[in-house]
């Protein structure tokens, strides 16, 4: 009897075309060994559907195209959800990872992303579409990316708050008298 291949499951192959992958970063790296020196390549990754799921990843290999499958599968593990109001964020938030730090604010429609290519590109394909962001402290690719990734998970959804209070949406946002709070 002749040997089949095997076909991945079809959730797999629909799962592969709603993630868009992007590479932030390729950083040649070496390791000093007693021979000498053995080099290789880093590569950042995100994957994202713009609709509220993103990942970081990174993967090191010899070769560019290996590590970059390894950075764009660790990607694909380490998804996560964010909650996005109106194409922006809820409200002002500080993401800190090692001595990076960004500071991510609400913009109202029409400003776009203003941000570095790192936090671009997570913000980009995590579906916000207006933001402004500033880095502070160290500007090291990964640790930007990881410290925008902390800031949007830090970042609570009104539904969330209302569950946790026991209140209503809308008493989160308009207040018990139903007049916006300042």
């Amino acid at each position: 009897m002749p040997e089949m291949k095997r076909k991945r499951p079809i959730e797999n192959q629909i799962e592969e075309k709603e993630f868009e992958e992007r590479i932030i970063e390729i950083k040649r790296v070496t390791k000093v060994v007693s021979g000498g020196k053995n080099l290789s390549f880093r590569v950042t990754a995100v994957v994202g559907n713009s609709k509220g799921k993103v990942g970081l990843g990174t993967g090191s290999a010899r070769e560019v195209p290996t590590a970059i499958r390894k950075a764009i599968l660790e990607a694909k593990k380490n998804i996560v959800e964010i909650s996005i109001i109106n194409d922006t964020i809820p409200y002002e938030v500080i993401g800190k990872q090692d001595s990076s730090k960004v500071l991510l604010k609400p913009a109202g429609p029409g400003t776009g992303i203003i941000a570095n290519s790192a936090v671009r590109a997570i913000v980009e394909l995590s579906g916000i579409k207006n933001v402004l962001t500033k880095s502070l402290g160290s500007t090291s690719v990964l640790n930007l990316a990881r410290a925008t990734l902390n800031g949007l998970l830090e970042i609570k959804s009104p539904h969330n708050y209302a569950k946790l209070r026991d209140i209503s949406v809308k008493e989160v946002f308009y207040g018990v008298n139903g007049e916006a709070e300042q």
